[in-house]
């Protein structure tokens, strides 16, 4: 019996911090729950992906930019068709 009342009491301990430490961290209750998260989270969503766009076509270009350079470095057999006049 009295090893339940101590479980009961370090769980409510527990349980007491946590809240405490996520009001310390990001404020009252009010503040944290406005509407304003949801938007937040949509534009840092829609940055997130312009810059993941971004790079993938970055990378696209760097990578035709050298293969192209690639290629014009590289000397092309000179044609030995014969002409047939």
């Amino acid at each position: 019996m009295a090893n339940n009342r101590d479980l009961i009491l370090l769980e409510s301990v527990k349980t007491h911090r946590s809240r405490l430490r996520a009001a310390f961290l990001f404020g009252e209750l009010d503040e944290r729950r406005t509407a304003s998260d949801n938007l937040k989270r949509a534009i840092g969503s829609v940055v997130l992906g312009a810059v993941i766009c971004a790079a993938c076509v970055g990378v696209s270009f760097v990578t035709k930019t050298m293969s192209d350079q690639a290629v014009a470095r590289t000397p092309q057999p000179a044609s030995t068709q014969s002409e047939n006049r």
